[in-house]
C-alpha cells in the first residue's frame, strides 16, 4: 500500500486505553478499521475531525516524504532513533479542555516526553519535504505567534519543540456550551488512566488512499 504521508505518533499499547481511543473515534489506527463507537446522540459528528489520525499524541507531525527517500530508509531511522531514546514518564494522564476540544493531556514534569518529541522532529526531518504555500497560508490563517511562524518555517509545523503540548485528541472542536456535557460523557466511558504515564514506544504511520492513518510499526525506547 502507498501512502501520502508519515508521522510518527504514541499510540498506546494493546489494552483498555487503547480500545477505548479506538471506538470513541471510530477508527482503529492500529488495525486499519473502523470500530464501532458507543450509542451518543452526535457523536459521530462530534469526533470527525480527529478520527481519520486515530487515537494517538502526536510527535511528529504528519508530512510528506522527500522524493530521494523512500520508506524503508524511514524505518531503519526510525529504529535508530528509538534506539537512542530513553523512555519517557510523567504523573499520569487527564481528560482536559483545549482551547474547545478534548484530549487526554499529561500531569507532572512533562520535560521527559518534550524530549522525545522534539527528537523525532529534528533528526528525522531529512524525510520531510518542505510544505507548499498553500499549505504555509493554511498554517498561518490561524494566528500564530512570531515564534510559532519561525517554528513552521524550520520544521514545517509551528507546535513543535518549545510550542510542543503531548495531547491525545478527542473531540473536534465544540461549542462552548456542549463542552459539560461532553466532559462528562468522555469521563464515564474513560478506562482508568495510567499512573504513572509511560512512553516506552513510538509508532510509525502512514496515511492511506482513503485519508485515515493505520499504524505501520512500533519501536521500542531502548536507549
Amino acid at each position: 500500500m502507498s501512502y501520502s504521508r508519515f508521522a510518527i505518533y504514541y499510540v498506546p499499547p494493546e489494552g483498555p486505553l487503547e480500545q477505548f481511543g479506538a471506538h470513541w473515534l471510530g477508527w482503529d489506527v492500529v488495525r486499519g478499521r473502523e470500530a464501532p463507537q458507543p450509542d451518543l446522540p452526535d457523536l459521530d459528528d462530534v469526533t470527525m475531525t480527529p478520527r481519520k489520525y486515530g487515537f494517538h499524541g502526536t510527535l511528529k507531525p504528519p508530512f510528506r516524504m522527500t522524493e530521494d527517500l523512500t520508506i524503508e530508509d524511514l524505518t531503519v531511522a526510525v529504529f535508530e532513533l528509538a534506539s537512542r531514546l530513553a523512555p519517557a514518564s510523567c504523573n499520569g494522564l487527564t481528560l482536559t479542555t483545549l482551547g474547545r476540544f478534548l484530549a487526554l493531556t499529561p500531569t507532572g514534569d512533562v520535560e521527559g516526553l518534550r524530549g522525545v518529541a522534539a527528537a523525532c522532529v529534528r533528526d528525522l526531518d531529512a524525510f520531510r519535504a518542505p510544505p507548499n504555500e498553500a499549505e504555509l497560508v493554511r498554517r498561518r490563517s490561524a494566528r500564530l505567534s512570531p515564534r510559532q511562524d519561525a517554528l513552521l518555517t524550520e520544521w514545517g509545523y509551528p507546535y513543535v519543540m518549545d510550542e510542543f503540548r503531548f495531547h491525545m485528541t478527542l473531540t473536534g472542536r465544540l461549542p462552548k456550551g456542549d463542552i459539560p456535557a461532553w466532559t462528562e460523557a468522555v469521563q464515564y466511558h474513560l478506562p482508568s488512566l495510567p499512573e504513572p504515564f509511560v512512553m516506552d514506544q513510538i509508532a510509525l504511520c502512514g496515511e492511506r488512499a482513503d485519508g485515515r492513518f493505520e499504524l505501520l510499526h512500533r519501536y521500542a525506547l531502548i536507549g
